[in-house]
Order: C-alpha cells, then sequence, then structure tokens
C-alpha cells in the first residue's frame, strides 16, 4: 500500500510539473514544417494526377488510389490545425498565410474554424453551456432522460455511427463550413467571417480550374471519393479521441485542465502508415495539454517521460467499441451506451425516484 501511495504522489507531482516537461518540445523547427508540406502536398497532388490517369484503367483503381491521396488531405488538415494553434511556424503571418491555403483544400475557414476550435480546447470535458462548440455534443444520463421523447429520438439519431461518421463529415464539411456561424454567446467575428468568403472563393476558383483542366466528369469522379473518405476519416479521429468509455466530463466548476487533458483525450495508438497520414494526431491527451508543440514533435514528448503513458489508450481494434457509447453517467463517471441507459435508468426516471443516482 505504500508503494501505491508513493507512486500516486509521484504522479501527482509530475502532473504539478507537466509546464516544464513539454517546455523543450514547443517551438516549430522550420526545415522539418517545410519538409511536412512538400511531401504532404507533393504526395496529395500526384494522387489526384495517378488517380487521374486511372480513370482510363479502372475506376477501381481510381478508388484504391483514392485512398492514400484522401490520407494525404487529411495529413493537411493536421497542418492547418498546427497553424491554428501557432505551432506549425514560429511566425505567425506565416502560420496563418498556410493555414488558409489548407483550408481552400480541406473546405474548412481558416480563422473561422480555429476560432470554434479554441473553444473546444478550453471547454473539452466541461459540462457547460460551451459543450457542443468545435466538439460533438454529448448528453448526460440525467439530461436525456429529463428530454422529450423527441429530442431523445433525435439525439439517438444524431449519435447513430451511421449518421455522425458515415454522412454528417461529409455534409459538414462540403456545405456546414460554407456559411459563417455564430459561436460563444451569440458573437460573430469579422474575420472568421470573411475566412469563410474568402475561403469559398478560393475553392471555387481552384475548382473551376480543374474542371477546365480535366472536365466536370472526371473531376466529380475524383473529387468525391478523396474528399468523403479524408472527411469521414478525420471526423472519426476527433470522435475517437475524445469519445471512448473512461473519458472525463466535469462541472464547470470542477473542471480541471490538466485532467481534461490527460483523462478527456486518448492516446490512439495506430499502425505507422496511419500514423503518417494523421499527422501524430492520436498522440491527443498531449496535443490538448499543450498544443504549442507541432504535430511532429508529439511522438518525442510522449517518450519524454512516463506521465504521457499512463494513461487511456486505444488501438484500432478497441477504438470501434466507442461507437455505441452515446451519454455520459455522471454517478459511474462513464460514458455508456443507450440500452445500457435505458436498462439501469429508464424505470428510475420515470418513477421520479432519481436522488440517488445523481
Amino acid at each position: 500500500m505504500a508503494l501505491d501511495i508513493k507512486s500516486a504522489s509521484t504522479q501527482i507531482g509530475r502532473q504539478a510539473d507537466w509546464k516544464n516537461i513539454v517546455k523543450p518540445y514547443q517551438s516549430a523547427d522550420t526545415r522539418r514544417s517545410i519538409w511536412q508540406l512538400v511531401n504532404s502536398f507533393g504526395l496529395f497532388f500526384i494522387g489526384w494526377i495517378l488517380a487521374y490517369l486511372s480513370l482510363s484503367v479502372s475506376y477501381w483503381l481510381t478508388l484504391l488510389i483514392a485512398i492514400p491521396t484522401a490520407g494525404c488531405l487529411v495529413r493537411m488538415f493536421i497542418i492547418q490545425h498546427d497553424c491554428g494553434h501557432g505551432s506549425f511556424f514560429n511566425n505567425r503571418k506565416w502560420n496563418d498565410r498556410v493555414g488558409s491555403l489548407c483550408g481552400i483544400l480541406t473546405l474548412v475557414p481558416y480563422y473561422q474554424w480555429r476560432k470554434s476550435h479554441a473553444i473546444h480546447h478550453a471547454n473539452s470535458g466541461k459540462l457547460g453551456d460551451m459543450r457542443g462548440i468545435g466538439d460533438i455534443y454529448t448528453m448526460t444520463v440525467d439530461e436525456y432522460f429529463h428530454s422529450s421523447k423527441w429530442r431523445q429520438r433525435g439525439y439517438r439519431i444524431f449519435r447513430n455511427s451511421f449518421f455522425l461518421i458515415g454522412l454528417v463529415p461529409f455534409f459538414a464539411f462540403v456545405v456546414g463550413y460554407r456559411f459563417p456561424y455564430k459561436m460563444a454567446k451569440g458573437k460573430a467575428w469579422k474575420k472568421e467571417r470573411q475566412s469563410v468568403y474568402w475561403t469559398n472563393l478560393g475553392i471555387l476558383i481552384l475548382a473551376a480550374l480543374t474542371i477546365w483542366a480535366i472536365g466536370l466528369k472526371s473531376f466529380l469522379l475524383l473529387w468525391f471519393p478523396i474528399t468523403y473518405i479524408a472527411t469521414t476519416v478525420g471526423v472519426w479521429f476527433f470522435f475517437v479521441q475524445h469519445q471512448y468509455e473512461d473519458a472525463y466530463w466535469a462541472s464547470d466548476e470542477d473542471w480541471s485542465y490538466v485532467d481534461a487533458a490527460l483523462k478527456g483525450s486518448s492516446y490512439y495508438k495506430l499502425p505507422r502508415i496511419l500514423q503518417w497520414f494523421s499527422g501524430n494526431i492520436g498522440f491527443h491527451h498531449i496535443h490538448h495539454l499543450s498544443p504549442r508543440i507541432p504535430n511532429y514533435k508529439l511522438e518525442e514528448t510522449y517518450n519524454a517521460d512516463p506521465l504521457f503513458r499512463d494513461v487511456n489508450e486505444l488501438t484500432l481494434r478497441s477504438s470501434f467499441a466507442t461507437l455505441s457509447l452515446g451519454l455520459w453517467d455522471e454517478k459511474e463517471q462513464r460514458l455508456i451506451s443507450f440500452r445500457e441507459a435505458h436498462s439501469k435508468y429508464e424505470d428510475v426516471y420515470a418513477a421520479g425516484t432519481t436522488d440517488h443516482i445523481e
């Protein structure tokens, strides 16, 4: 028992010292950043060219080529993501320029997304009013059973894996991001709103030039599978790294920044090739602890201290179990499925005797 207490004490001490642990990794390496731009953009455009040439051979071959090409697009989004955190370059203007350029290809307005993502980082794991901004909305068991039947059905449809992962990402990126939206107490920011319009213009020009070069039919045959795969995979990564059984949620007053990062963001252990395409975003707990660490230094940070390895670890196989989860059980402090929630709590709420589970 004494050993356990000492171990726990050491762990708490390491958490208190986390700023010193991550400090050596919080600066960009310009050469590594430029090389990542070259290999990500370069392979993406090569993929497009090969996919176009394959149309004259077999569309099945085209779809096969679309998979790694979409992976490069996911990697480009991670670059945009790092630029939004000011971590890809040490110069803010270059972060903004590169991030805005990436946004034309990823279909995501740079400044608007940067703002909503900043809200996500500031409120990840909080059960307050900011829940769902830049994040996937999650209900508590109590909120669910106190909702109308229509709202319950709507929420269950929203959390259905086919809808949430299979349909929403594509339409959110292709359609949803084409319009400015209000964030944080109804405020709309001029820079964020303008970034939507400028990104839309850039997308329109790029699409028009591509259609002029290869034709509308070829454009659609290439653009659709690449975009669908990239948006679906991208949202899947985001979903699985916050929506797992032993995640972290707390009231605003009880919320802890360190706990939200180390407990509420998973380490998604991926095969090397998927780690490359996803820009190391699997080290999500470290990213939430210190967003100023560029993606290519996340693994180095992970290996730097045991603090970062004593966390929730997901693998490809175990991650699919998260699809059945949909409600935060405040009593047991874990995400549970709708089936489990109804089995355990439906009769209790129907009887109005919920004091013992709150």
